[in-house]
């Protein structure tokens, strides 16, 4: 890829491939890098960019004339998106194949939601960019792509098959049954601590030399699908020599945003007085505890357990369990919210106009990591000083990336809370578009992409957990308490129902 780019692209186009992120993602580094490896290996790519809607991605697919359409996603609303644009290729008679991509993406979801609506052309599902250009050049070819439509249809077939065997095998308690087995800390033997202060707190021009310090380098590589820890991938027998390469690279350009402030870095953390209130967190104005500020929801697990937490066997656990319950003793949570992006894309645009795709996509990945660095560097500042529950925690840049510390902070539309639509209150509370510029898209998705919020749990038992697939009886439940409609509740949990909503 690297080789190839510093070469020129070639002029002669052996396909015309049109690719977008979907409308409700704003960052999208995996597509770029497929784009570009398309476009060294003899294709021409049309790249419409990150929030592109329905209607724009096939009017451009039709001026152009383009051969393959290409869609990629990154937050799990974008899933439902996908199936929607297959549905419209469908219904204005497009017959071109679609590739799907991204993080969110996977066979099984395009196998058993998407390929179904676009029945004219052929789905392909592809896993990432080493995979793009045999793909793509078996969905061209004259004598192997009516081959592999058939195989493709024809596999797709099975793994619908498959998926349909699958619902029928997991089975789920109740969700009167999963709160009966709820994680139940011992709160007589434990005393929450209390912040520093309640509200919030920005931090505006964050220091980039130390945010360098807490970046996590292996996500940086598999963002390139170099996969492998680092700093062993450096030595790696297969991709050592590219991983070394990549770090060099990174390394120089790391140095001139820092030196040259490529990049801004804003933050804002907060602190409230909660309780929980069964799978709800209620956060308050102040110590009084008496006008409430927001309550935050959480699901519960409802997977079976073959013992109960009671008989020594593993709990069914939510997010609010990691808080005193109402009446028990006063409790404390935490937010923030913190981007790394202020810049990005012009630095990314500039590299752009000078036809320079490697160190564009380079600068985007190293404001990624600057954003994930700085939700760690804050989150050790929140242990040892903020909140202060751990004040004599050393700096062990391998221990905090193997997250052997106390307390966690999950992040809205991850496993352990599913519903990306949480982040909207955390915004508001913590006011950050104001304090960070900041901002949500429809889909919730953060802007600038550089950027990662979440909340904060000092409990030393609380733990990283999935939620995994959940029944209607705690959707409708969630429903009620967000003030949904169960339609509206399904569309936002697709992803984790145990059942197909009517």
């Amino acid at each position: 890829f690297m080789e190839a780019e510093k070469e020129g692209k070639p002029r002669e186009a052996a396909g015309k491939i049109l690719m977008a992120t979907v409308k409700g993602d704003v960052h999208d580094i995996g597509k770029n890098i497929v784009g570009v490896v398309l476009q060294c290996n003899n294709y021409e790519v049309i790249d419409l960019g990150v929030m592109v809607p329905a209607d724009r991605i096939l009017d451009e697919a039709i001026a152009h004339k383009v051969d393959i359409v290409g869609l990629s996603g990154l937050i799990t609303p974008s899933l439902d998106e996908m199936v929607y644009v297959a549905s419209e290729m469908e219904r204005r008679g497009f017959n071109i194949p679609l590739l799907i991509g991204g993080a969110t993406t996977s066979k099984t979801h395009t196998a058993v939601k998407i390929e179904p609506q676009y029945k004219a052309g052929s789905t392909t599902y592809v896993l990432d960019a080493s995979r793009a250009v045999g793909v793509v050049s078996g969905l061209l070819s004259p004598s192997e792509k009516v081959r592999l439509q058939a195989e493709t249809r024809a596999e797709y077939v099975k793994v619908r098959e498959q998926f349909a065997r699958g619902q029928g095998n997991r089975a789920r308690s109740s969700i009167a049954e999963a709160r009966a087995n709820a994680f139940a800390p011992d709160w007589s033997a434990y005393e929450p601590p209390k912040p520093s202060f309640i509200g919030t707190r920005a931090f505006v021009a964050y220091d980039l030399a130390e945010l360098a310090k807490h970046i996590d380098w292996s996500p940086f590589f598999a963002s390139w699908e170099l996969v492998g820890r680092f700093p062993q991938i450096l030595e790696d027998d297969v991709v050592g020599e590219a991983a070394r390469d990549l770090y060099k690279d990174a390394q120089a350009m790391l140095e001139k945003i820092i030196a040259e402030k490529w990049f801004e870095a804003r933050g804002v953390v907060g602190f409230w007085p909660a309780q929980a209130d069964g799978d709800d967190v209620v956060l308050y104005t102040d110590e009084s505890r008496t006008t409430e500020l927001t309550r935050l929801h959480t699901l519960r697990q409802q997977m079976p357990k073959s013992q109960t937490q009671a008989d020594g066997g593993r709990a069914n656990v939510a997010l609010s369990d990691f808080v005193a319950p109402l009446g028990v003793k006063p409790d404390w949570m935490g937010g923030f919210a913190v981007t790394a992006g202020h810049g990005e894309l012009e630095i990314a645009a500039k590299f752009k106009a000078a036809g320079d795709d490697y160190n564009a996509i380079l600068a985007a990945a190293l404001a990624d990591r600057l954003a994930e660095a700085f939700a760690e560097a804050l989150h050790r500042k929140v242990r040892t000083k903020l909140w202060g529950y751990a004040p004599d925690e050393p700096f062990d840049i391998d221990a905090l990336i193997a997250e052997k510390y106390r307390g966690i902070r999950p992040a809205a539309g991850y496993p352990a809370q599913p519903d990306h639509t949480e982040k909207a209150e955390l915004f508001r509370i913590l006011d950050a578009e104001a304090q960070t510029g900041m901002q949500l898209t429809e889909s919730f998705a953060m802007n600038p992409p550089a950027s990662v919020s979440g909340v904060y749990f000092s409990h030393p038992e609380s733990h990283y957990f999935g939620v995994g697939r959940i029944e209607k009886d705690q959707v409708e439940d969630y429903a009620r308490r967000k003030g949904w409609d169960l339609k509206t509740a399904e569309r936002w949990l697709a992803p984790i129902l145990n059942y197909e909503p009517v």
